[in-house]
């Protein structure tokens, strides 16, 4: 004897702008509107953490930031001479004589 099981089923209750764009999606994508339901569940569910939010995404920024300035090349930063930055932005038709270098 095999294992029978059943979808529960439910009733949500949606903001009509949200209810008419993921039905018009869904049609779009030929799919069912509880099948949309279903899988943006699963996802939601798939990525919280302890049943909370899922955190954002750290930026560049934030992961790097024990990283900034441990390194030293011993060149001093050329944006800081006015010499190198002369001619910075500039078409080397345009350079005239900064571009001779």
């Amino acid at each position: 004897m095999g294992i029978w099981v059943q979808d529960m089923k439910t009733t949500i209750e949606l903001p009509d702008d949200l209810y008419r764009e993921a039905k018009a999606q869904a049609a779009l994508r030929g799919r069912k509107l509880k099948d949309m339901v279903e899988e943006g569940l699963r996802l939601v569910l798939a990525g919280t953490h302890g049943g909370g939010r899922q955190a954002p995404e750290p930026t560049l920024l934030e992961l790097m930031e024990d990283g900034i300035g441990i390194f030293d090349s011993g060149v001093p930063d050329l944006a800081t001479n006015p010499r190198y930055m002369a001619d910075y932005g500039r078409d080397e038709n345009d350079r005239g004589d900064a571009g001779d270098r």
